[in-house]
């Protein structure tokens, strides 16, 4: 029986240190897991740190450069602020010493007393000589003839584009007639006659001038065989050109004027000349003055200005305007087209008034005027008229009989 036991209790003996062992194999496997991954996650913490320290230490460095940069500029700042500083006590300095110099050269009062009396003289002499001016005008031209009706239309031809100027040179013996069609264009169009304008096959054909500047706008004239026209991308310059040469003889700046188109149903016109039986005039619109008309009567010789009148014309829904004896006359319409009218006048003697006198019509034509110019010689307007050269009769009377009426 105890043979029996003693190789059972080995057996166990054996199972037991067996199950030991295998217990403790378990235990280290799992101790070293932990270890593991303890040290993994505190590689990944002391690489975290080390970038944390990177980007930190990079922040400082960029700071500093930073604040290198501003103690640089402050260093300037206070070098030129020291200099300006300098400078100015300098010029404080010499300013003190000429306010001394000054305070001793002040004149006695009865010296400025003479200086403001010469002042006053020199500006009567000057309204004194504006005031001849204008009595000069008046008395030089025996011009008393006022604009009563507009009588009859003729459509005369169709040519050029929707804008343009033609008229005939107003100087006596002169039967020339002219054509500018377009708002920027340098080739003039001379015929000899009306006749000669209006026949198909033209005998002599149109002689062409080749200007040496384009022109701006529709307000041109030729007086005495010049052509007046405003200069192409330039404010208020008017040349005068020989057309027997086609060169520049003389031109000018008008001053105050091309600031806004003359006429708001013209925009592109900014100076409108014109002819009357007194000479040259200019026409053009003042935004100072509320956008009225303003006329200036220039010397056709030298371009000289003689004399300036403001208005009470307002530029706004006109489209074009001509004179007559030295007055004003206005005309308007609508954007779209319409019936002209002459809503209102100016005169420079004095004699008409605008209020005094009634809205005279055009012929029923319901259109528009790119361009309207007095002949005074043939008491006609020449009209263009959205590319149709038209002729208007116009009659006058003497003023006396316009106030009369």
């Amino acid at each position: 029986m105890s043979g029996r036991v003693v190789p059972v209790i080995l057996l166990s003996l054996c199972l037991t240190v067996g199950s030991v062992q295998s217990q403790g194999s378990s235990q280290d496997a799992f101790i070293i897991q932990y270890l593991e991954r303890r040290l993994a996650q505190m590689e990944e913490r002391l690489n975290q740190c080390e970038q944390n320290t990177v980007s930190v230490t990079q922040k400082t460095y960029d700071l500093s450069s930073e604040m290198r940069g501003y103690l640089s500029s402050l260093s300037v700042l206070r070098s030129e602020v020291r200099s300006q500083v300098d400078s100015m006590s300098v010029r404080v300095d010499r300013m003190e010493r000429e306010l001394e110099y000054l305070e001793n050269k002040i004149p006695a009062q009865s010296d400025i007393e003479m200086e403001e009396a010469l002042l006053e003289q020199q500006i009567k002499a000057a309204e004194l000589d504006q005031l001849k001016k204008k009595a000069k005008i008046k008395v030089d031209k025996d011009c008393s003839s006022a604009l009563s009706q507009i009588k009859s239309l003729k459509i005369v031809k169709k040519t050029g584009d929707t804008y343009g100027s033609w008229f005939k040179d107003p100087s006596e013996g002169s039967a020339k007639v002219y054509l500018l069609s377009g708002i920027h264009n340098n080739t003039l169009l001379e015929y000899v006659s009306l006749q000669s304008f209006t026949e198909r096959t033209t005998t002599p054909p149109a002689k062409v001038v080749q200007l040496p500047f384009q022109w701006q706008g529709t307000g041109h004239v030729v007086y005495n065989g010049f052509l007046y026209y405003h200069k192409a991308d330039t404010p208020n310059q008017i040349l005068k050109v020989d057309l027997l040469n086609g060169t520049v003889v003389d031109s000018t700046l008008l001053p105050g004027a091309g600031r806004l188109p003359v006429y708001s149903l013209n925009p592109n016109t900014y100076l409108d000349l014109a002819v009357d039986e007194l000479g040259l005039w200019v026409i053009h619109a003042d935004p100072e003055y509320g956008g009225n008309l303003v006329i200036t009567k220039l010397d056709k010789g030298t371009l000289a200005v003689e004399y300036t009148w403001d208005t009470q014309c307002r530029s706004r829904d006109a489209e074009g305007a001509f004179l007559i004896c030295g007055t004003l006359y206005v005309v308007y319409n609508t954007r779209y087209g319409g019936r002209s009218t002459i809503q209102c006048l100016y005169d420079i003697h004095d004699t008409i008034h605008s209020n005094e006198s009634p809205v005279m019509f055009f012929p029923k034509r319901y259109t528009s005027h790119s361009s309207i110019h007095y002949h005074p010689g043939d008491k006609q307007l020449y009209a263009w008229d959205d590319g149709y050269q038209t002729i208007y009769k116009v009659e006058t009377r003497r003023n006396d009989q316009v106030n009369a009426e």
